[in-house]
């Protein structure tokens, strides 16, 4: 069915709650543009020709990697999930946070990537942390249902450990909210809050996203945060990084990139669909006094596929300079 290009086939009962959690503005800013995108994927208009969008990309896309014998080995590569360590130095990190360690997991796209998502819960075990970051893009397609993506992700988070924080992705509803939290899962948007370790704090902020929605708002996410003390920006996307260094942040997490998803050899993207340069594409960098991460991600995007790219969760390890 078409959307209708307003909002009101939504319950009221989940207006209502979004408006209490959200605010009201943010609420129906992100409401609407949600219901412009959809109508513009259903009716065509340019947003139609984006290739998350272009219903005929799987096919075209499987078809050129079945011509060159690399389909069957690119769809084994999307379920090796790797576990990368990045140890960060922050220069405000109070001492009793040494050796914090931040498990950041992006992009799963959840309903889509079965296998992926099988080998993260074999992961997850075995792994030692004080924190989970979730930095955006549970669901598969930008528009459309998501109780698979709940399902699928209550299944994720049954095996995590502690406080999980996360924040939306250019693919996530705002109405996932209600349901994200039910499970668990604090979300962030626009939003700080204070984390504590013995007689240190420092700040987990997280904004709404800022590639296609464009919601974030990192003034209201770090109003609360003294300026003396360390922040930990959550982002869906990096393409925010001048912003977030300006604005004091010490460490930016994000994802959104895959890292390229399907790479030239030497792990060389041909697109990073993202306005930022290359170099911050993938893994660990740094722009002006700000450290920064990004993710290739867990799960893949239009298909379960990933050359050159392995897809991965990270554990970044916090020490003092």
């Amino acid at each position: 069915m078409r959307p209708s290009g307003n909002q009101s086939s939504i319950p009221p009962e989940l207006l209502d709650k979004l408006d209490k959690r959200l605010g009201r503005l943010h609420a129906r800013q992100r409401l609407g543009i949600e219901t412009d995108h959809e109508v513009r994927v259903f009716g065509g208009g340019l947003n139609f020709f984006h290739i998350e969008n272009w219903y005929s990309a799987p096919w075209v896309i499987r078809l050129a990697l079945q011509l060159t014998g690399l389909y069957g080995r690119a769809r084994r590569n999307a379920e090796r999930v790797e576990i990368r360590e990045n140890p960060v130095r922050l220069r405000r990190l109070p001492k009793s946070f040494g050796g914090f360690t931040i498990l950041q997991i992006s992009d799963m796209h959840v309903e889509m990537n079965e296998g992926a998502m099988r080998r993260l819960i074999e992961l997850l075990p075995g792994l030692a942390y004080d924190l989970c970051v979730l930095t955006g893009d549970f669901r598969a397609r930008t528009f459309g249902p998501f109780d698979a993506m709940l399902e699928g992700l209550a299944q994720v988070r049954s095996h995590l450990n502690g406080s999980v924080y996360g924040v939306l992705g250019n693919h996530d509803t705002v109405r996932m909210v209600p349901g994200l939290e039910e499970m668990g899962i604090r979300m962030l948007l626009n939003e700080s809050v204070p984390i504590e370790r013995g007689d240190g704090r420092i700040h987990l902020a997280g904004i709404d996203d800022a590639h296609y929605f464009r919601v974030d708002n990192i003034e209201k996410a770090a109003a609360s945060v003294p300026p003396n003390e360390c922040c930990i920006l959550l982002s869906h996307t990096p393409e925010i990084y001048r912003q977030a260094a300006h604005a004091g942040v010490d460490l930016l997490l994000g994802g959104h990139t895959h890292g390229g998803q399907i790479c030239l050899p030497g792990s060389f993207p041909i697109t990073l669909d993202s306005h930022l340069p290359r170099w911050m594409g993938s893994g660990a960098w740094s722009y002006h006094d700000m450290a920064g991460y990004t993710s290739v991600g867990v799960g893949s995007s239009i298909l379960p596929v990933r050359l050159n790219c392995p897809p991965e969760i990270t554990l970044h390890r916090l020490e003092c300079t």
